[in-house]
């Protein structure tokens, strides 16, 4: 995103001075899909796609905020009972609210910010929102809070100014990004640990489906319900069992016969795919790449045949894929459309996206997009 058409818009639409400029990135999740509510690991990075902002204290107990992409602006005030109509400007808003809760005294400002993260492709545009205020207005303001804070802060924007009850990767990796490194997050401690991701001779390339089926929000609920009931049976036998974390495959054939086949199904997934995350660690510690490949094909026959989270249209992405010998392919996030993730050598890149926009016109009538990604650095003042 560039820094200077930031700026002139800014300057255009405020008094002429500038302010300072903040960015915070989108992110991938390379593996560890479905295994946050299951008290597991996720493994995101930050991407080099993100929202940029320029933010100037005003004096007053106002907010002046220009959406440049939208072009839009809103004016609000600090209370609670200030919170603008536009959804765009309530993020902004509960940013500044949580922070307040949280015992940080801020003032009114001006700002006018951009974005070049896709929409709809799982990159989590909104958690690099949040993150992008959350990071300046703690600094501008000096609020003094951690790099946790800040994280918690964007997922509480979102659970009770946006009504999404999301987890906190999307705001954690946006925070906390390190270019050249993946992030394993422990969804139960929120324990972390940096891991080494420079792929060279590799490229990391993101292909949207331009589909979403609506089933998602319904079945995700049929999903966390299955695994709450085969931890249940579990701790029959095993009681300190809390989350199918906790739990082997073992427990789980034990308890086979008194669960449905279909919760069976779900936490087979669940089991395998924590493991997957802390297999794939250990490959990139050592820089095994076809590991990881594998590991990415692994997840997603997961996701398609015992989580059933997949579709025809990621499903056929995935089989491009394996068919043009791409290393590693998935489908990345809550699944039902969106992207499949792949790992993709430099030599087989040009005719792996040829044969993948070509095939996917042909069958379903509509270009995929495609985006490569780079992994970067998180939240930070750019000037």
């Amino acid at each position: 995103m560039d820094i200077e058409f930031v700026r002139s818009r800014f300057i255009k639409h405020f008094d002429g001075t500038t302010g300072s400029v903040y960015a915070s990135p989108g992110r991938i999740n390379l593996i560890g899909e479905h295994t946050d509510y299951n008290g597991g690991f996720v493994f995101p990075g930050a991407v080099d796609k993100g929202m940029v902002a320029e933010i100037k204290a005003n004096g007053t107990d106002k907010v002046r905020a220009y959406s440049i992409d939208l072009k839009d602006y809103v004016e609000f005030g600090l209370n609670e009972e200030d919170a603008p109509r536009a959804s765009w400007a309530r993020y902004i808003f509960g940013v500044c609210r949580e922070i307040i809760k949280r015992g940080g005294k801020i003032g009114g400002f001006n700002t006018a910010f951009a974005g070049d993260v896709p929409l709809g492709a799982g990159m989590s545009s909104s958690a690099a929102l949040e993150s992008t205020y959350a990071f300046a207005l703690n600094e501008i303001f000096n609020c003094g809070l951690d790099k946790f804070e800040l994280a918690k802060i964007g997922q509480a924007t979102e659970h009770n100014y946006c009504g999404v009850n999301c987890g906190i990767m999307d705001q954690f990796a946006s925070v906390f990004g390190k270019a050249g490194s993946l992030i394993r997050l422990d969804c139960r401690s929120l324990e972390y640990q940096y891991f080494p991701f420079n792929p060279e001779g590799y490229k990391l390339v993101l292909l949207d489906s331009v589909v979403k089926h609506e089933l998602a929000s319904s079945a995700y609920n049929k999903r966390r319900e299955s695994c709450e009931r085969a931890v249940a049976a579990i701790q029959k036998n095993h009681p300190h069992v809390e989350f199918l974390r906790d739990a082997t495959m073992d427990w789980l054939k034990e308890v086979k016969n008194e669960i449905s086949a279909e919760d069976y199904m779900r936490a087979e997934y669940v089991i395998e795919e924590i493991q997957r995350v802390l297999d794939v660690c250990d490959a990139l510690e050592i820089g095994d790449y076809e590991t990881v490949g594998k590991k990415m094909y692994e997840t997603h026959h997961g996701m398609s045949k015992l989580y059933e989270v997949s579709c025809e249209e990621l499903d056929f992405l995935n089989d491009i894929a394996k068919k043009c010998g791409v290393t590693g392919s998935r489908v990345m996030g809550g699944g039902f459309g969106g992207c499949t993730i792949n790992l993709v050598k430099e030599d087989k890149y040009d005719a792996f996206i040829e044969e993948a926009t070509k095939t996917y016109k042909e069958k379903f009538g509509r270009n995929p997009k495609v985006y490569d990604v780079v992994i970067s650095d998180g939240s930070r003042k750019l000037c």
